[in-house]
């Protein structure tokens, strides 16, 4: 028999693992997406190199200028199909939890390794466009909008009870970190964004 405290435990677990599904779903959706757009063009600009991708708007933002580089292509390859592959694998996950499913909490912390990577991959490209290549990806920006709150939820999803990752606010650290960055690229770039 089920105890009062041990049912309320669980429904919240599963209205927390239904909550971090949808992000987990949606969030490997955007991502998805804007890998796939990236692939694509970056797939254009090797067939024809004339060609000139949808997200080049300026100097400044240019996706073409900063997919050709050595920090886009960081394995070898580009790193779109890495996003097409991590996102499309954070998608399915998502729309598992989304139905009902539970994962074992090994999945999960293969999974917080994974946004962890992918994170960590983030932070370094940010810092790359910024003060390397100078120049912003649009499409790059929107990967790099996802993985914030991703590696975020994740990490506060395997944190225990009581923890102080969980006293926080649920938005504060995504929206802090969104605002470094806006700082960080208005500092560096100002009015040429326009």
């Amino acid at each position: 028999m089920t105890t009062p405290k041990a049912a309320a435990r669980t429904t919240r677990h599963i209205t927390e693992d239904h909550r971090t599904g949808l992000l987990l779903l949606i969030g490997g959706l955007i991502g998805t997406l804007a890998s796939g757009v990236l692939a694509h063009d970056r797939v254009r600009t090797l067939e024809d190199p004339l060609f000139t991708p949808g997200c080049n708007v300026n100097a400044v933002l240019s996706c073409g200028d900063v997919m050709t580089t050595w920090q886009g292509n960081l394995l070898g390859f580009p790193n779109m199909l890495l996003g097409l592959a991590g996102f499309g694998a954070l998608a399915a996950l998502g729309a598992a939890l989304v139905a009902g499913a539970r994962f074992p909490r090994r999945l999960w912390r293969l999974l917080w390794a994974g946004t962890a990577a992918g994170f960590a991959l983030t932070v370094w490209l940010i810092g790359q466009c910024l003060y390397v290549i100078g120049a912003l990806c649009p499409w790059c920006a929107a990967v790099w909008a996802v993985v914030i709150p991703l590696f975020w939820y994740v990490t506060r999803y395997l944190s225990r009870p009581g923890s102080p990752l969980r006293a926080l606010p649920h938005w504060l650290v995504p929206v802090t970190l969104y605002g470094v960055v806006a700082v960080l690229v208005l500092e560096r770039f100002g009015t040429r964004l326009l």
